[in-house]
């Protein structure tokens, strides 16, 4: 009886996931299949190419700027108690929860020609509105908490017993972190990099509000699909996905590595 009921199990989870699996995969594959013929038109105008590469180009500049300040931000929270470090850790997925048009409201109001911290940088030549730097400005906020999280996640996995192991050995806490935390949790972090990337890169509504120029290829996709229709937005779309996947798969592939 239990070995029926099990095979039922078995049965309904496969459907199910089926259902999901396709239901994720069929839209990107029947994207890029219905695309292909308008791929060449779409990789010989400059406007696509030049807003492929400045999204992947600004990505992985908010992915760096996301590592170098989230993994210390991570590591914090994964070793250490202190007053107010549930309050910071529940802010640290704000960027994700609120709507990402409202996000790029709040980054002009403070990073705006006239915002606290806008102001500062204008003085040091450094604008926000409608350049790179505003760009990466956006996509940052909105996905350095992939990173924060994933890194936190693969510290909190580590054993404290080889941290405490090398500090009674005389290492100190800046070693101990560098030779024996940060190499064991480093796929984790790759992972944290991949996330982080891919949420960069496919950043739209706080970008349209404090960057809308130079476009990126989110924001060049809406303009064409409202100006020009789906035909040609069809191809770019196509080109994102893929891009998307050859990249993520070599994130992936650069992960496995870490596993071995």
């Amino acid at each position: 009886m239990l070995r029926g009921r099990n095979r039922w199990f078995q049965v309904f989870s496969t459907i199910s996931g089926g259902v999901l699996f396709l239901f994720l995969v069929a839209p990107i594959f029947m994207s890029i299949v219905g695309s292909a013929t308008g791929f060449p038109e779409a990789l010989s105008d400059p406007r696509i190419t030049n807003s492929l590469y400045l999204s992947f180009y600004c990505g992985a500049l908010a992915t760096l700027f996301s590592l170098l300040l989230g993994i210390p931000l991570a590591y914090l929270l994964s070793r250490y108690s202190f007053k107010g470090r549930v309050i910071l850790d529940s802010l640290i997925d704000l960027p994700i929860l609120i709507p990402h048009n409202a996000a790029g409201i709040a980054l002009l109001f403070l990073f705006g020609p006239r915002g606290s911290f806008g102001g500062f940088f204008s003085n040091l030549g450094i604008s926000f509105m409608d350049t790179v730097a505003g760009i990466v400005l956006a996509m940052s906020f909105v996905s350095a908490p992939y990173m924060v999280r994933s890194a936190q996640d693969a510290f909190e996995s580590i054993s404290h017993d080889m941290e405490d192991a090398a500090s009674n050995l005389g290492a100190s806490p800046s070693r101990v972190f560098m030779d024996i935390s940060l190499p064991l949790a480093a796929r984790g972090i790759v992972s944290g990099c991949m996330l982080t990337w891919a949420r960069a890169v496919s950043e739209f509504g706080a970008i349209m509000v404090l960057a809308y120029y130079p476009k990126t290829a989110p924001v060049l996709l809406f303009d064409v699909l409202m100006g020009e229709g789906l035909g040609k937005a069809m191809p770019i779309t196509g080109l994102l996905l893929i891009t998307g996947l050859l990249i993520l798969f070599g994130f992936r592939s650069i992960r496995e590595m870490f596993r071995n």
